[in-house]
């Protein structure tokens, strides 16, 4: 298969190897590889493009990797100043909450059960009820 290929397809395949940023554009849905081709053919290697999409990948994956060490250090600071006892108050306080809104929510549901069946108890007395004029 690989000796049926253009040689200008296989220099470009030797070109891909050597800028696998390239790669990842494409399986981001960044480029499609017709397009990359035709930009190669045309541009050729040497054109700033290719360093231009190879330094932008470095700066986004440097710009990631301070984030995850920013995001690290800020969770660090907040276990260190954090009060266990204000913590345990706070979570109290939303058990709490929390048990007062299943109380309401118990009361509105056993009181929609007990219209229901009053209300069938209602039809029962009284078959004809809905002959009234």
């Amino acid at each position: 298969m690989e000796k049926d290929l253009h040689p200008s397809v296989k220099e470009f395949k030797e070109f891909i190897q050597q800028h696998p940023h390239l790669i990842k554009a494409v399986r981001r849905e960044e480029y499609t590889w017709q397009e990359l081709f035709e930009d190669w053919y045309l541009l050729g290697e040497d054109d700033p493009k290719w360093k231009k999409e190879n330094s932008k990948e470095e700066g986004n994956r440097s710009t990631k990797e301070g984030e995850s060490k920013l995001s690290m250090g800020q969770i660090t600071k907040i276990l260190k100043n954090m009060d266990v006892n204000q913590l345990q108050h706070h979570i109290q306080q939303l058990s709490q909450a929390i048990g007062a809104v299943q109380g309401v929510l118990t009361q509105f549901q056993s009181q929609s059960g007990q219209s229901t069946q009053t209300g069938t108890q209602t039809n029962r007395n009284n078959p004809f009820s809905f002959r009234k004029d």
